[in-house]
């Protein structure tokens, strides 16, 4: 195991790269390559900064713009999806941190376990739609996968002293509860996309904040947290704990409940995911326990979020249910943020994906990303 020394940040423009960018110039880390979708002016910044080999826009007016902006560098800007991969496996690059959001995120984080790179995953939607395929990739080449979700790094730091992982009792994955925590499902119907975005503790991109809303957030990751740690969802609970403090909980057979407490500040899961197996010096403030607020935990509402509820039954059924819960979802947001559908709008549509597409067991990549395609076409269909 060896702590990085250089990176490759796949979407960097977004709150996790820009967080992993300023780790990085904190750690004195080298970049080899970033990635992002349209934002040419943050991406020509970062580069013009970082100095990276390798810059990549998935749109291809994007890319053809940079090229232009960055023709007095020496970076090599490449355009569309497919040169994710090349990011991705670029040979500078020891460390791959995963942020972009989406399914775009499987096949380059596919190509960087090939590759044996250490794999700082902040994409939960590779876990929750090919994680099986992730999983025994990554066991196949000895790549490492350190999750970045504060949650999933919570719990990799709770288990790093257990050698067995049948002495887990069950993981318990803490949750703010979002912006419309007490609410009842038919008082938040009427929520719309600022209220959506308003997110008590954290900072982040207008996708996650949406799922964290629904609660869709939490159900996926949970079934990240059942991938990662090749657990049944039986072994996997969710308590709602407003103050985002304690990120996550591991309860052991004998009793012992081990929990990662920290402020709410993402940069402590990316700093941790490059320095691993060491802990780095950090800069931030860090939590002082007689100055923050009371601790408290309660059962989520699964009537008032129905996305929670259906997340996990995806889980339970496996297969491809989980491709098509996280195409439905994307896609529904997508039009929630665009305000073409309203709160309520996002399960339904998801639900009706998950009843109408059948659901095939063991999958191989090309029946996941099929399921993913029929998962997005059939919230248009129903939308039009």
């Amino acid at each position: 195991m060896k702590t990085t020394n250089t990176i490759s940040i796949l979407g960097s423009t977004g709150s996790i790269g820009r967080q992993t960018l300023e780790v990085a110039e904190e750690m004195e880390l080298r970049v080899a390559a970033i990635t992002a979708n349209s934002s040419v002016e943050r991406t020509e910044a970062q580069a013009r900064k970082f100095k990276p080999a390798l810059a990549v826009m998935t749109d291809e007016a994007a890319a053809k713009d940079l090229a232009v902006r960055l023709a007095d560098t020496g970076t090599k800007v490449l355009g569309g999806l497919a040169a994710l991969e090349e990011a991705a496996t670029i040979p500078e690059a020891d460390t791959v941190v995963t942020a972009v959001v989406g399914m775009v995120g499987l096949k380059p984080t596919l190509a960087a376990i090939g590759e044996k790179k250490r794999i700082a995953l902040a994409n939960k939607e590779t876990l929750v739609c090919a994680g099986e395929l992730v999983m025994d990739a990554a066991d196949a080449s000895g790549a490492e996968i350190i999750p970045v979700d504060s949650e999933h790094s919570a719990i990799f730091q709770c288990v790093q002293g257990c050698a067995d992982r049948g002495e887990i009792k069950r993981l318990v994955l803490t949750c703010s509860g979002g912006p419309f925590y007490g609410m009842s499902y038919e008082e938040n119907g009427s929520m719309t996309r600022a209220d959506a975005l308003k997110h008590p503790n954290w900072k982040m991109g207008p996708k996650i904040t949406v799922d964290c809303a629904t609660l869709m957030n939490k159900g996926l990751e949970v079934i990240e947290a059942m991938r990662l740690y090749r657990l049944p969802l039986e072994q996997v609970d969710v308590v709602v704990h407003r103050q985002s403090i304690v990120h996550s909980l591991v309860e052991y057979h004998d009793g012992a409940v081990l929990a990662q407490l920290g402020t709410p500040d993402m940069r402590l899961p990316i700093r941790y995911a490059m320095t691993y197996p060491k802990r780095g010096v950090s800069m931030a403030e860090p939590l002082d326990l007689l100055t923050c607020p009371p601790l408290t935990f309660a059962l989520p509402d699964r009537e008032a979020f129905p996305c929670l509820r259906l997340a996990e039954e995806a889980a339970k059924e496996g297969g491809t249910a989980c491709a098509v819960l996280n195409a439905a979802n994307e896609e529904a947001v997508k039009l929630f943020l665009e305000d073409r559908i309203g709160f309520h709008d996002i399960p339904c549509l998801v639900a009706k994906a998950r009843e109408c597409i059948p659901v095939t067991a063991a999958p191989s990549l090309e029946t996941i990303l099929e399921a993913d395609r029929a998962g997005r076409e059939l919230v248009w269909k129903e939308f039009e």
